[in-house]
């Protein structure tokens, strides 16, 4: 019996042993300890949301409940470059990874990022996180480093978090106005016009319903590809309507810090 017992123990360890690699960023928050009250997630998924859509960089906000005997820097290396966090080529990502049993944090920062936040800054940020993480505030303790974060990425961009966030249709038709000059709006009509009535002949060649107007409509709608998001992240997973929609493909090569609390 007691062979028996020590049998079952060891498939139940085996069992419950963590497969990081088959965890999905929730948004910008992934609360997978179950630690964060509803409040203090809705702030940090708006905040982080803000601070991308301003700045170009990505925040991933995440809690594991333990890590498994693997050291913090495998697992959080692993989830960075796994979910691709920050646009990619760009490599302007954040990874705060949080295991609440193990008491153990970890900062990973992109490539992009690291002249902006260097190891040193890294370090000093997670000591200042540890009276929060003691009394298990882990919402604030968050929220506090995000701002944080998020403040030293704009000041360095030369860029107000305070700004207003533009919406899909202002960025349509700045989009618009990028691509038509005013001087080249009369061509521009007039072009599709010629293009219209050649589209109503019985037997035109390039009939409207056959892809008429190939260079006049962008593949794939505003703002976003195929898969819901662009390659180089663009405005990634925020829109005016706070929705997350994935990370850019950004990389990170181990720069940061960990610390414990």
């Amino acid at each position: 019996m007691p062979k028996l017992r020590i049998l079952l123990l060891a498939l139940a360890a085996g069992c419950g042993a963590a497969d990081f690699s088959q965890l999905h960023p929730q948004g910008h928050v992934s609360d997978f300890a179950g630690v964060l009250n509803p409040a203090h997630r809705a702030e940090l998924e708006r905040y982080c949301g803000r601070v991308q859509v301003l700045t170009g960089a990505e925040l991933a906000m995440v809690t594991l409940p333990t890590l498994d005997g693997d050291p913090i820097e495998d697992v959080a290396n692993a989830l960075f470059r796994r979910w691709g966090v920050g646009k990619k080529g760009a490599n302007e990502g954040v990874l705060l990874l949080l295991a609440t049993r193990d008491r153990r944090m970890r900062l990973e920062i992109g490539y992009g990022l690291e002249p902006i936040l260097p190891d040193g800054y890294a370090g000093t940020l997670l000591r200042q996180l540890r009276p929060l993480l003691r009394t298990q505030d882990y919402g604030a303790a968050m929220l506090e480093a995000g701002h944080q974060i998020g403040t030293k990425i704009a000041t360095a961009k030369n860029v107000s978090l305070d700004a207003s966030i533009p919406s899909r249709r202002e960025v349509r038709h700045s989009v618009w106005r990028d691509i038509v000059p005013p001087v080249a709006l009369p061509a521009v009509l007039l072009a599709m016009v010629l293009l219209f009535l050649q589209a109503a002949r019985p037997r035109g060649r390039f009939r409207y319903r056959d892809g008429g107007l190939p260079f006049l409509l962008p593949m794939g709608g505003w703002g976003s590809g195929s898969s819901g998001r662009s390659s180089g992240g663009g405005f990634g997973g925020y829109d005016s309507n706070d929705s997350f929609g994935g990370f850019g493909g950004g990389d990170s090569g181990g720069g940061g810090a960990s610390s414990d609390w």
